[in-house]
């Protein structure tokens, strides 16, 4: 129990790097079992770790018995805690897709679907900005090839766009560290809050620079305005298992936000309080604005599904920028509703393609469905999810977000882009639906691909999500809450040291 913290870390790498040995890497079906166990275990641990935490109270372990601030330490606190169990539920649901076929495009894809994981969930529990650099370049290392397995023209060029604006973002990323280093003295998360208060004058103007370049590099792996526009191609191309475990990416964005400019640059900051707020208002109501518009101009479900990650990201960036604990609290529910169904949709859009022949997921004229009441009920589900209507979880997270507002004029901005995102999507989910399940031509080809038991299982699985988070909400939402109040609490954070 007194390693939990890195187990979210430490079972991805081991799997990942088992798989890359023979005889499992030879092996297809080793490689499958090893994945499913694998999540399987991490799913267990991350449950158990947030069980922990909620009844314990933070968790810090220090590698190798050094301490903070000089030492490597994650953190399992109630917000990365549940980010690192939404990322292992999701990740074992979109496995189950997976391993029905989904994984033979190209080679090394369960290793590098491991190492993304590990990536994703090292920046959730990292304590110390430099370690979550290093563990975006693991996840973004991991992502870029996986972006472009299974090959094709198109995959290819929107890797290449994905990667170079990546690469800028690390440059960036490294030159807001040395500033910030220079400046404090110390990367550690809870060190910096203790210090930033501190700095006046020419160092607090040049400890600014160096938190506004990272919201340029949190911005780009968010999709904030005018950094998105890498996303929806990006998103579109990409296999449905990487689509689907991309959901999460933007998220790491999002969490970053979140932690850095709440926890180092909040309130008790002194001179540099609250410095990414007036940055996050405008950008974050565009985002939305863009993000509708590109919904509405979707030609097939995964671009939809693409531009549906932007408007859930301009959401929580308005969350940031409401900078509450009630606001936070519902960005944290909105976050976990978002993800899955967004990652629901992007396997769903896969099977819908299959079976469609030529006419993949576009919103045209095709042939039926093999499998329309199945389909149709799983789609109806999660459009009425993502357009927030009651009485699934997109309602709740979207009431909670509307209710956060503090303020005649926040409440005058938000609530009409949050609700005419709604009406975006319900729209263009009724103009789908009717095109993909009504408008036919000719029958069922014999060509037709039938959604396996596995495929069915994992999209289940994402999509029953919802209707638990209203029917646990009180539960959730309280958990949302205390884990808000604490990351909006200034005082110094009680820390769980283990040493070897």
């Amino acid at each position: 129990m007194q390693h939990l913290s890195i187990f979210p870390v430490l079972i991805p790498l081991l799997f990942g790097a088992i798989m890359l040995l023979p005889p499992i890497s030879r092996n297809i079906n080793y490689q499958r079992i090893a994945s499913v166990i694998g999540t399987l275990f991490m799913l267990m641990s991350t449950a158990t770790l947030l069980y922990k935490v909620n009844a314990e109270g933070v968790q810090l372990y220090a590698l190798g018995g050094w301490q903070a601030p000089f030492g490597i330490a994650l953190v399992a606190d109630r917000v990365s805690s549940l980010m690192v169990l939404l990322t292992s539920f999701m990740s074992f649901a979109i496995m189950l897709y997976a391993v029905s076929g989904q994984d033979k495009g190209g080679a090394y894809f369960h290793p590098l679907f491991m190492f993304e994981i590990m990536g994703i969930n090292g920046a959730f529990l990292t304590g110390d900005i430099f370690n979550l650099f290093v563990f975006f370049e693991v996840l973004l290392i991991a992502s870029y090839a996986l972006l472009i397995h299974a090959g094709g023209k198109q995959k290819t060029q929107a890797t290449l766009h994905y990667v170079i604006l990546n690469l800028v973002g690390s440059s960036f990323f490294l030159f807001g560290l040395g500033i910030l280093y220079g400046t404090l003295g110390t990367l550690n998360m809870a060190d910096m809050a203790i210090k930033v208060g501190q700095l006046q004058g020419e160092t607090a103007t040049l400890a600014k620079t160096g938190a506004l370049l990272l919201l340029v590099v949190f911005g780009l792996k968010a999709a904030m305005l005018p950094m998105h526009f890498w996303l929806p191609k990006t998103y579109a191309s990409a296999s449905a298992p990487v689509a689907a475990l991309f959901a999460i990416m933007t998220k790491v964005g999002i969490y970053s936000i979140f932690r850095v400019y709440t926890v180092i640059f909040g309130e008790h900051a002194g001179e540099l309080a609250n410095i990414a707020t007036p940055w996050l208002w405008p950008l974050a109501l565009l985002t939305i604005t863009i993000g509708s518009i590109g919904v509405f101009a979707s030609p097939g479900i995964k671009t939809l599904s693409a531009n549906l990650v932007i408007v859930s990201s301009g959401s929580l960036l308005a969350c940031a920028a409401i900078n509450s604990e009630e606001a936070t609290s519902a960005a944290l529910y909105y976050m976990v509703h978002s993800t899955l169904a967004s990652a629901a949709l992007f396997l769903l859009a896969d099977v819908m393609s299959r079976q469609r022949g030529k006419a993949e997921d576009r919103f045209v004229r095709s042939r039926p469905f093999a499998q329309p009441r199945l389909l149709g009920f799983a789609f109806a589900i999660l459009a009425l999810s993502l357009v927030g209507m009651p009485p699934l979880s997109g309602f709740v997270g979207k009431i909670m977000i509307l209710q956060a507002t503090q303020s005649s004029a926040q409440t005058m901005w938000v609530w009409p882009l949050i609700l005419l995102g709604s009406l975006a999507a319900l729209i263009i989910f009724s103009r789908a639906g009717t095109t993909l399940f009504w408008r036919h031509n000719g029958s069922v080809t014999a060509e037709a691909e039938p959604a396996k038991k596995l495929e069915i299982a994992g999209i289940a699985l994402l999509i029953l999500a919802s209707p638990l988070l209203v029917l646990f909400g009180g539960d959730v939402s309280e958990y949302t809450q205390l884990a808000a109040s604490y990351l909006h609490d200034i005082q110094p954070l009680p820390m769980v040291y283990y040493q070897e």
